[in-house]
C-alpha cells in the first residue's frame, strides 16, 4: 500500500506542476491580451486547483503512512538531519502554505471584478505556490 501511495503522490505530482506552468501561461496571455474572464477560464484555473489539491491529499495520507514523514518526527533525529527534515518537516509544511495560496488565488477569480484582475489573481498566486512547490520537491528521492 505505501508504495501504490508513493508512486500515486509521484504520478499526481507530474500533472499538477504542468497544470500549473499551463495554466499560469494561460492566465498571463488572457491578462496581456485584455480580453474578458469567462467561465472557461475559470474552469481551467479550476484544473491546477483540483489536481494541487488531490496532490495535497495523497501527501498527506503518505505522510502518516510513510516511515520518512511523521514517524521521523517521532524518533527526534529530524531536524538534525537536512534530509530528514526536508521529508518530515519542510516539505509537507512549504506545500501546505503552497496549496493556500493557490486556493487563494483561484478564491479571488470567482468574485466579480475587472478582468484582467481575475486573470492577474490566478496567474500570480499560482506562480507563486508552483515557486514554493518547486523549492520543496525531494528532488534526490524524486529523480533518482
Amino acid at each position: 500500500m505505501y508504495t501504490g501511495i508513493q508512486h500515486l503522490h509521484s504520478g499526481i505530482a507530474y500533472l499538477a506542476l504542468l497544470a500549473l506552468v499551463v495554466v499560469i501561461i494561460y492566465m498571463l496571455i488572457g491578462s496581456l491580451s485584455g480580453r474578458e474572464f469567462t467561465e472557461k477560464d475559470r474552469k481551467i484555473g479550476l484544473i491546477a486547483f483540483i489536481l494541487c489539491h488531490i496532490q495535497l491529499l495523497v501527501g498527506l495520507i503518505l505522510y502518516f503512512v510513510s516511515p520518512l514523514g511523521f514517524a521521523m518526527l517521532q524518533t527526534g533525529n529530524a531536524m538534525s538531519d537536512p534530509a530528514a527534515r526536508l521529508l518530515a518537516v519542510e516539505h509537507p509544511v512549504i506545500n501546505i502554505i503552497a496549496i493556500v495560496l493557490i486556493t487563494i488565488g483561484y478564491s479571488r477569480a470567482k468574485k466579480p471584478g475587472p478582468s484582467r484582475g481575475r486573470f492577474r489573481n490566478i496567474y500570480m498566486m499560482y506562480a507563486l505556490g508552483l515557486v514554493l512547490l518547486l523549492s520543496r520537491i525531494p528532488w534526490t528521492l524524486w529523480l533518482g
